[in-house]
């Protein structure tokens, strides 16, 4: 395989170009009765651009009468997004938000200074079996934005952007990427996409972000002749051409992520800063149940996650 002109010299191995950093494959935590696998922080890696998190749900199978159930729990200094490839979430927050997420849509809420949310399935899922997949994400703010106000945004399917490749298509979710450009309004330079690649064909990452990733969902690809099946991340070095190839006789789905790094972050439970005083005072406040640091979520007043000790 020859070498790839316009990439970084560090990308050359004995081998020929090696673009991928790191190789990431899930490891198993539980999310309110729902096994999921985590991707990010990781010892080998702990962020992607401003992407300091990053949650598979799925595919899970739930009986009639079953669902999800994550009850209220806190953040600070972050923000989460939520993607579903399958079933859906009723999302509600301190903030009194009351909003169901179905598949492609965005779900993007701004902890700022304190923010409670809850996860659950909603009624009409629970009614009958039912199945859920998707993937939840956290995202590092400035420094300068942290301690602000919460909020909370919904963006639909339809508004956002999709992009027909050769041998497949791209939405894209947050940020700017082949061409077009997403409504969803971000606070760093960010990158998020949903791709579909019929088998044998190609795709090759932005090269405008800084940092780049590539979680594969479902099917199987290739990059530089190393072949990869799903669930699974590659990390891409900066600077490098990122391209792959579908393999096999399925379609791949594919995450792309990626953008501008935002330093490190202190992070313990749920609490997430850029200083470690606002992540043990967030803590304590959550322990010690200070209503007016973290409010009641309007319609689901009776549960809370309490503060892992």
């Amino acid at each position: 395989m020859s070498w790839r002109p316009g990439a970084d010299p560090e990308c050359r191995s004995e081998r020929g170009p090696s673009s991928v950093q790191t190789h990431l494959v899930p490891k198993q935590a539980d999310i309110g009765g729902l096994v999921v696998g985590r991707l990010l922080p990781t010892r080998q890696q702990r962020s992607v651009g401003p992407f300091i998190f990053f949650d598979h749900m799925g595919p899970a199978e739930f009986a009639a009468g079953e669902g999800l159930d994550v009850q209220p729990h806190p953040h600070i200094d972050l923000a989460t997004v939520t993607y579903l490839f399958e079933g859906a979430i009723v999302h509600r927050d301190s903030l009194g938000s009351l909003q169901t997420i179905r598949p492609g849509e965005i779900n993007w809420m701004t902890a700022g200074e304190g923010i409670v949310h809850s996860e659950r399935s909603p009624a009409d899922e629970r009614a009958r079996a039912s199945r859920l997949h998707g993937v939840q994400l956290w995202l590092a703010v400035p420094a300068d934005q942290e301690g602000g106000a919460p909020s909370f945004d919904h963006t639909p399917l339809e508004a956002l952007p999709e992009v027909e490749l050769r041998g497949g298509g791209v939405r894209v979710l947050i940020g700017s990427g082949f061409g077009v450009c997403s409504p969803v309004e971000t606070l760093s330079e960010t990158f998020y996409a949903d791709a579909l690649l019929e088998p044998g064909g190609t795709l090759r990452l932005p090269d405008e972000h800084e940092e780049r990733a590539l979680f594969l969902v479902e099917g199987a690809l290739s990059c530089e002749g190393e072949r990869y099946r799903g669930p699974c991340m590659l990390v891409f070095r900066p600077g490098c051409v990122a391209e792959v190839w579908a393999e096999g006789e399925a379609e791949c789905r594919l995450l792309l992520l990626g953008g501008a790094p935002l330093g490190r972050r202190h992070m313990s439970w749920n609490f997430v800063s850029s200083a470690r005083e606002r992540v043990d005072q967030a803590r304590e406040d959550w322990r010690a149940q200070r209503l007016e640091r973290f409010p009641k979520v309007p319609g689901d007043e009776d549960e809370f996650v309490p503060l892992p000790e």
